[in-house]
Parts: structure tokens; C-alpha cells; sequence
């Protein structure tokens, strides 16, 4: 008899990904644990973490993030194919995952990336953990791709943002996904022209921002000045990561809404995460307590559907034997 196979599709969201921490813990507790797991960006950080049994070390890390140590994650490059090498979070993952092969997991992974040039999906499921990790979540313009096996890969939202389509073909049956960016789904509707008053030079606030910085100014040192455009400088000015990150998930949006539509899950888990930027990473304990409640809710429905699954599976053995 083919066992019936669960697989868990874990969405990618930047900081909002800590929430898959919250799922992963209600869903153990409730004695539903998968059998496979595909994770894209975020995604692939924990669901990689859980797979390799590092649950409880990656938890630890997040709840320990303030916003001091976030900053001190972020190793500025000036010059490259991103504005953030990445080498301080990859040595951070290598010590939480060490050198192990996906490979040689106890549970089937495989992380979700998007190949530059080309377009195409790729499927990590053989290799260093730590290093597929790293390509799922490379964010374009904000991290350094990663190159693999002569690949230059970087996040996988961009073709598969919530990878229901891995778990299937990696063999699951019922597909448990994560969608981290449910509140999204109202934006993005037609906006008709309205009426505006055209600003005056004086009233316009970007006037400001054109203007030679006062010479007691120039002192910043480029890492400070770095900081502020990537983060913006209060008043609500968008910094540049605001910028690509919104722009960046827009279009993850739009790819997540037609590929569920296509190819929809068995149960969804959508954390209600209103009001959390994408990198509010600080804020781990708020956000794996929401995924913990959004998979509370739908574990007495997910119970039910894999028990009749089982049945109907064993019936149908048994018709075949």
C-alpha cells in the first residue's frame, strides 16, 4: 500500500517568515507532521532549519534579534550585484545548520530558487543546505546572488512564491501551505484617476532632499549613510530596500494569486499579519504567535481531511489488491 504522503509548502514573506515557526509548532503538537517540505525565500530558512532538526536553534536566534543585532547582520557592499554580501546571515546558518547535505535529510527538502538570465524555477533538493538556502532567499538588489553548480541564482518568490507545486511532484498527497501575504490579497485593484491640488515647490518635501546637505553633515561615514537610504529617514520617506522590497513583493503577489488559483492546496495557513513590514525581523515573538493562532484555527479541518485521505487510501489498496 503507497503511503499517503504529506507535504508542507512554506511561502516566502522576509521577516514575516519567522511565522512559519508558530505553524511548525502547532502542527507537531497537533501529531501532524510532514513528510516532505518545499520552502521559497523565508520559507526555505525554516522550513530548511526544520528539516534539518534545527528547529529550536533557529527559534532561539530569531527571538533573540533586536533591532541593534538585525543592523549588525547587515554587512554593506558598496560595489556588487547587491547591497548586501550576505556573509555575516551565512555564517550565522552555517552554525545553526553546519555542513549538512539536503540529501541526507531525514525529511525531503527542496528550496526554491530563480535562475538570473534565464527565468527558470530551480529546484534545490541535492547539495549543501546552507548554500541553497542562501540562493532561495537572495532577494534581487538587496543580497549577492549565490552561484550553484554554474547558476547564478537568486529568490525563488520571483517564479514560485508559495511552492505547492514542489510538494506534489516530490510526492505529497496533501499539500499543507503557508501563504504569508493574505492581507495583500485586497491591493493591487484599480485605483480611477482622482483629483489632486498641484504642490507648490515649497510644499513639495522631496524639494528638501535635493538640496546640498549642511557641511556640519558630511561627517556621516558611508556605513550611516547607507543605513538611512536603505531605511529611509523617518516621515515616512521610503528608503531604497522600502522601494525594491514593495516593488518586489507586488509582483510576488500577483505570481502567488494565478499559480494557487491553478494549482490550489489541500488547506491553507494564512497568518493575519497586518501592519508587519517585510523586515520587521525583530519582531519574531508577534509573529510566530500569529502563526501559531492561523494554524490552530485550520488543524481541527486539517485532521479531519487527512484521516478520511488515509481511509479513502487504504480502501483503494485494498481494491487494487
Amino acid at each position: 500500500m503507497t503511503e499517503m504522503k504529506i507535504g508542507l509548502a512554506l511561502g516566502g514573506g522576509a521577516a514575516r517568515g519567522w511565522s512559519h515557526i508558530g505553524v511548525l509548532r502547532a502542527l507537531s503538537e497537533a501529531g501532524i507532521f510532514p513528510d516532505i517540505i518545499a520552502g521559497t525565500s523565508m520559507g526555505a530558512v525554516v522550513g530548511g532549519c526544520y528539516a534539518a532538526g534545527h528547529i529550536d536553534d533557529i527559534e532561539t536566534f530569531a527571538r533573540e534579534l533586536t533591532l541593534r543585532r538585525v543592523f549588525s547582520f547587515l554587512d554593506f557592499n558598496l560595489a556588487g550585484t547587491g547591497l548586501i554580501t550576505g556573509g555575516r546571515l551565512t555564517e550565522r546558518l552555517i552554525k545553526t545548520v553546519g555542513g549538512k547535505r539536503i540529501e541526507d535529510l531525514d525529511t525531503p527538502f527542496t528550496a526554491v530558487a530563480t535562475e538570473i538570465g534565464t527565468g527558470h524555477e530551480i529546484w534545490l533538493s541535492k547539495g549543501g543546505l546552507a548554500n541553497s538556502i542562501r540562493a532561495s532567499y537572495a532577494l534581487p538588489g538587496i543580497f549577492k546572488p549565490v552561484k550553484i553548480r554554474g547558476r547564478w541564482l537568486f529568490d525563488g518568490a520571483l517564479v514560485n512564491p508559495v511552492p505547492i507545486s514542489v510538494c506534489r511532484a516530490m510526492g505529497a498527497r496533501y499539500v499543507i501551505a503557508v501563504n504569508l501575504n493574505f492581507d495583500l490579497s485586497s491591493r493591487g485593484t484599480l485605483a480611477p484617476q482622482v483629483d489632486y491640488d498641484i504642490e507648490s515647490a515649497g510644499d513639495d518635501p522631496d524639494i528638501e532632499a535635493l538640496q546640498p546637505a549642511p557641511k556640519e553633515q558630511n561627517g556621516f561615514n558611508a556605513r550611516r549613510l547607507l543605513q538611512r537610504q536603505m531605511f529611509g529617514k523617518g516621515e515616512n520617506v521610503p528608503g531604497i530596500s522600502t522601494v525594491m522590497v514593495e516593488a518586489f513583493n507586488i509582483v510576488q503577489d500577483r505570481i502567488a494569486r494565478s499559480r494557487l488559483a491553478g494549482d490550489p492546496p489541500d488547506a491553507m495557513i494564512s497568518p493575519r499579519l497586518y501592519g508587519i513590514n517585510l523586515f520587521d525581523f525583530h519582531r519574531a515573538d508577534e509573529l510566530i504567535q500569529l502563526g501559531r493562532k492561523a494554524a490552530e484555527r485550520e488543524i481541527d479541518t486539517i485532521k479531519q481531511e487527512i484521516a478520511v485521505r488515509k481511509e479513502l487510501n487504504r480502501t483503494y489498496a485494498m481494491a487494487r489488491a
